[in-house]
């Protein structure tokens, strides 16, 4: 039964000072090692996937990526139960260790021509002991803070923490562009090792600041009276009181948090890259800007939290992200890309088949062939970044890829060719697509010079915004939910199944979806639904906590 404080407010101390940079930094730093794999997924597909083709190569990445978001939830349990039994201060010292050493492992690894097979198959353990650690991590950095900060202030300090994971993929965005102009042509070769190697410095520097802080107050009471939890697990997840506020932190809050968190973050940034072709810098640099406008709203969001209450906040971000997604990103088009967009506004690319010659173009161990006259029209404009409308055609019809107005174009079936036949008919195809595509005004990349730069950063700022309502707030709020015995392991599991799994897979999901159909706005209906979902559930499920006393063991 939670309490409600009657603690006196009161400024910041200087013990608290230290706990909230000391571990807003070292999480910025572990962030930071997480996302340099994300942010050079496509580098690290050639290099370690290379043994397959390159649509297959980039969907192992994309897989390796979210592995470590896979597991992330199990690391919550595993370092959960240490810090409701150890610590909070050892526990995360511990966390953050492994994230660094299996980073630095990554920018040493021999690339798949060096060892072959090993060299991914070390890469995905890599990543999965990084997704442990972040699992670990951040539960373990927002109990400590929070149990250090004075009533009145919870949600402004925890705030700190929560900055961390925009920062850290700011800083990961800035070491890689600076890496990239310091080595030029030999970024794609060796520089994209430095990143993950300057991790070890990273290390070094946060673990020297965390072995000069106390332990947690409250912890530190808790093993004093003897009220710790000899069992948190059990405390936490086998007995229905904590287990349903488990199940509706993750359903009614952290879920949508996620889904917004990353689509405005990750989903934006490969949405201009992958479907607008914008040009990897120019993308990462503004995504970086958009970073650097927003992450301030952390701040006033966490420190409104303790004013007006974090749910409110938290569930009005879903909504307007919900609602807004849509036209958003078609303005994104627009502005980043207009060539594109009026091409397509004017243009329309329809694909017309037989469905059942259309097959799911996943090729694992790169001996499929995928060569019927659906699978040839349909895998050739996605390499071009060409969007399409999917329409049936009568069974055995040859498929035909309309453009507009400008007439049609036959696809052909590869099926009973010799591969020097169809090597000839591909570059046939190519040649008279490409031409009809290019008279209907799509461009082959993005052009700078018409990229709208204000109007697209104004975007990404207001999706990095979306993301500080939702995130701001939510460590406090998970933190105070929860007794302080079984708090790391409970407020842990709905935090990184939500963020690992709901939020982790969206681009994979999302990149899924927009293949299936050919539509480039069709995978932000997955982060849609699960946002006004949230909200709905949270509404209804949740509490209101920000004057619940943090000292309470059940």
């Amino acid at each position: 039964m939670s309490t409600v404080a009657t603690t006196v407010r009161r400024g910041i101390t200087k013990e608290e000072r230290s706990v909230i940079f000391a571990s807003s930094l070292g999480t910025v730093f572990e962030w930071y090692d997480f996302y340099l794999y994300g942010s050079l997924a496509a580098i690290i597909s050639k290099q370690f996937f290379s043994g397959v083709n390159d649509t297959t190569a980039f969907i192992f990445a994309l897989m390796a990526f979210a592995a470590g978001f896979a597991v992330r939830p199990f690391g919550a349990i595993f370092f959960g139960r240490i810090g409701d039994m150890v610590g909070r201060k050892y526990t995360f010292l511990v966390t953050i260790i492994l994230m660094g050493i299996s980073t630095a492992v990554v920018g040493m690894l021999p690339n798949y021509h060096s060892i072959g097979l090993a060299a991914p198959i070390i890469l995905v353990c890599m990543r999965l002991l990084q997704g442990l650690a972040l699992g670990g991590e951040y539960g373990g950095a927002a109990t400590y803070v929070a149990e250090h900060s004075p009533m009145g202030k919870r949600g402004l300090y925890t705030a700190w923490i929560q900055t961390t994971a925009t920062l850290g993929l700011f800083l990961s965005l800035v070491v890689i562009l600076i890496c990239r102009k310091l080595t030029g042509p030999n970024f794609e070769v060796w520089g994209w090792r430095i990143p993950f190697l300057l991790s070890l410095v990273l290390l070094a520097i946060s673990v020297y600041i965390r072995t000069q802080l106390n332990e947690s107050p409250v912890f530190k009471k808790m093993k004093e009276e003897g009220t710790t939890s000899k069992a948190p697990l059990t405390e936490a997840f086998g007995r229905w009181k904590n287990l349903k506020i488990v199940i509706f932190a993750l359903f009614g809050a952290t879920a949508g948090q996620a889904v917004v968190w990353y689509t405005g973050q990750f989903y934006a940034l490969f949405f201009m890259t992958k479907m607008l072709m914008v040009d990897d810098q120019a993308a990462n640099l503004l995504i970086a800007a958009g970073l650097a406008i927003g992450t301030p709203f952390f701040l006033i969001f966490g420190a409104l939290s303790d004013k007006i209450g974090r749910k409110g906040i938290i569930l009005t971000g879903c909504v307007l992200a919900a609602l807004t997604y849509m036209p958003l990103f078609k303005a994104l088009t627009h502005y980043a890309n207009p060539a594109i967009f009026e091409a397509q506004k004017n243009n329309p690319v329809r694909v017309i088949a037989d469905p059942a010659q259309c097959h799911f173009q996943f090729d694992p161990i790169g001996k499929s062939k995928f060569v019927s006259s659906c699978d040839i029209a349909k895998s050739t404009l996605a390499k071009k970044g060409v969007g399409y409308i999917n329409e049936a055609a009568p069974t055995g019809t040859p498929t035909i890829i309309s453009v507009g107005t400008l007439g049609n174009i036959d696809s052909f079936d590869g099926t009973v060719l010799s591969s020097d036949d169809f090597k000839l008919k591909q570059k046939d195809f190519e040649t008279k697509l490409f031409g009809q595509l290019k008279n209907a005004g799509y461009p082959s990349k993005a052009d700078p010079a018409q990229i709208n730069y204000p109007m697209v950063i104004g975007i990404l700022t207001i999706l990095v915004i979306y993301v500080t309502m939702v995130y701001g707030p939510i460590a406090a709020y998970l933190v105070e939910m929860f007794p302080s015995r079984i708090r790391y392991t409970s407020m842990s599991l709905p935090y990184h199944i939500g963020n690992g799994w709901f939020g982790g897979f969206l681009p994979t999901v999302a990149f899924a979806m927009v293949a299936m159909t050919g539509d480039i706005y069709y995978g932000l209906w997955y982060p849609i639904v699960i946002a006004l979902a949230t909200a709905v559930i949270g509404f209804f499920a949740l509490p209101e906590t920000k004057d619940w006393d943090l000292d309470h063991h059940d």
